[in-house]
């Protein structure tokens, strides 16, 4: 049974080295129209963005790529809204960044030549890849690595990435975990300070009532 289990645990990191580390998108902006993605990032990761832009041409009746639009990528770190990367972009190309810190990640792409009142309708080409930064470093060319080799490489790049999204979510349940605890702390305290204002206010009302008894003469 544990000679099956392990078995299978092979062949899902072989699966997964086949996988890309890519994923590929398209949407349509219009006019001045933004659209934003949220990635989570852990620390020191390189996105790598390969894009598109295509324009409608109403005379051919089709998307095609006009040189003159200037698009603009911004990305910003969610949600204390610190911008981590813009810059302006071609029609087609490719752009980089890499995260500061580990979190959510805002990647927004807009053109930056349409006006408030512009009809221009592009058509976004989208390929994200993330990598490790010592991925990036240790990249050797394709073919320079025997069939075997380059299937450990890929290996060795998943575990990584395996390894650095459950650092992100240790970090993610440390802060978690610390936050429950300060407001958890907060609560006790602000308990107790409410339990001894009540309790001075009723020492004073007793102390006023028996004041108010003696003045009687009724004690």
């Amino acid at each position: 049974m544990p000679v099956n289990k392990t078995r299978w645990a092979i062949a899902l990191l072989v699966l997964l080295s086949i996988l890309p580390s890519v994923f590929g998108l398209y949407f349509y902006l219009e006019g001045s129209e933004q659209k934003c993605f949220l990635e989570e990032l852990p620390k020191e990761t390189l996105v790598t963005g390969d894009y598109t832009a295509e324009e409608w041409n109403e005379e051919h009746k089709r998307f095609i790529v006009n040189k003159d639009i200037v698009l603009e990528v911004i990305v910003e770190l969610m949600p204390v809204g610190e911008r981590v990367y813009s810059h302006k972009l071609a029609t087609s190309g490719r752009f980089q960044f890499t995260s500061a810190d580990a979190g959510q990640h805002a990647i927004c792409l807009f053109t930056s030549t349409a006006g408030w009142f512009s009809s221009t309708k592009l058509k976004m080409t989208l390929d994200l890849q993330i990598r490790d930064m010592l991925d990036e470093a240790s990249e050797v060319p394709e073919g320079s690595l025997g069939e075997m080799a380059q299937r450990v490489r890929d290996l060795n790049q998943k575990v990584g990435e395996i390894r650095r999204e459950q650092w992100y979510l240790r970090e993610h349940e440390k802060h978690f975990r610390d936050k429950s605890e300060s407001t958890n702390s907060h609560t006790v305290t602000w308990t107790i300070v409410q339990l001894v204002v009540l309790g001075l206010t009723c020492a004073a009302q007793l102390r006023s009532l028996r004041k108010f008894f003696e003045t009687k003469k009724l004690v």
